[in-house]
């Protein structure tokens, strides 16, 4: 489907970080944009932001819609040929109830697939997420994960977050399966995002280079973070649309596996006069203090247990490589000085 005059998209989550260079990479493309927001007094935030990276936003609009509730979901899809459906929960402290996040993710997938197809759109594009394909499985495994995999939920410390997006993207792939329309939707599964900051806004994949960089870990976990840009994550929202090809499958994206330590290392090569961590904290020591911090109990299970995913397929959507890990990481370091974060 080529942009047109007629040709709006509906975006949900437009506010938030990749939410926003989605809607910078349609608005660029020629498509118009619709996009949500839970509070109308966002918008003209959005609006400003996407204007200052050089978006035409003559042809940007805005509509009130909540993931948990019903109002304004029909009306929102009026005139509307492709949903892009990018809004989900996504906490930096874990909740108590894991329900605060699956109930949105699942029921806000549930609303925004089940109006699209009410109005009969051409193509459904949902974020989903690396986790819903690579947790939970046995901690022998070192081959890359790729689309036709889930993440078992019954598996070994999967966390509320892996499992709302993993029944989330389960739903939708069962919402279009009823409606006998399974082709039309597409599913992006990246790792954790980085890269350039549209506002002052971090977001959460970029707290752990703000944290990084601001010297509060003395010592890094033994953790590695599979790392892809957002730029890519978005030209891969948008190709999807027009792609025959793409439809009915999943992408994963993730550029590289790094090690905290690795990335620590990397900062410091631009950075040189930042307290970054030189050495490593032993995993004992890392179980020792989860006993006392929640946040710090649900990552336990990625001590020592890096993760690849097999990216061929957006490389392919894309026509092209992933931008680097490190070209991702450097880009959000840069934008967190630049605006004072850091």
């Amino acid at each position: 489907m080529a942009p047109g005059p007629s040709n709006r998209v509906l975006l949900t989550g437009i506010s938030g970080f990749l939410g926003g260079h989605i809607a910078l990479a349609l608005l660029h493309a020629g498509y118009e944009v619709r996009g949500s927001v839970r509070h109308l007094d966002k918008a003209e935030k959005v609006r400003r932001t996407l204007a200052a990276a050089g978006a035409d936003v003559s042809r940007l609009d805005f509509v009130t819609l909540d993931l948990l509730s019903d109002a304004g979901w029909d009306e929102a899809m009026v005139g509307c040929h492709t949903l892009l459906h990018s809004a989900s929960p996504f906490l930096i402290q874990t909740p108590r109830d894991p329900m605060d996040l699956i109930r949105p993710a699942v029921q806000g997938t549930e609303r925004a697939l089940n109006a699209a197809l009410r109005a009969g759109v051409d193509r459904i594009i949902l974020t989903s997420s690396m986790a819903a394909i690579a947790y939970g499985h046995p901690r022998r495994r070192t081959a890359a994960f790729g689309p036709q995999e889930w993440t078992d939920l019954e598996g070994r410390a999967v966390t509320p977050y892996q499992k709302s997006k993993t029944l989330a993207e389960r739903r939708a792939w069962e919402i279009m399966d009823a409606a006998g329309r399974r082709h039309d939707l597409v599913a992006i599964n990246p790792s954790i995002i980085l890269g350039p900051l549209l506002d002052e806004d971090p977001g959460t994949s970029a707290t752990i280079v703000q944290r990084l960089l601001s010297g509060s870990v003395p010592a890094a976990p033994n953790i590695a973070l599979t790392i892809v840009d957002v730029r890519d994550v978005a030209a891969a929202h948008v190709a999807a649309i027009a792609a025959p090809e793409a439809g009915g499958r999943r992408f994963p994206m993730g550029a590289q596996t790094v090690s905290l330590l690795d990335v620590a290392g990397m900062l410091r090569e631009d950075y040189p006069g930042r307290r970054l961590p030189r050495f490593g904290l032993p995993d004992w020591a890392v179980r020792l203090y989860a006993l006392f911090d929640r946040d710090v109990r649900d990552n336990v299970g990625e001590l020592s247990h890096p993760k690849t995913l097999d990216s061929s397929a957006s490389i392919a959507l894309l026509g092209r490589s992933l931008l680097s890990a490190r070209h991702a990481l450097l880009a959000t370091a840069a934008s967190l000085l630049q605006r004072g974060l850091a």
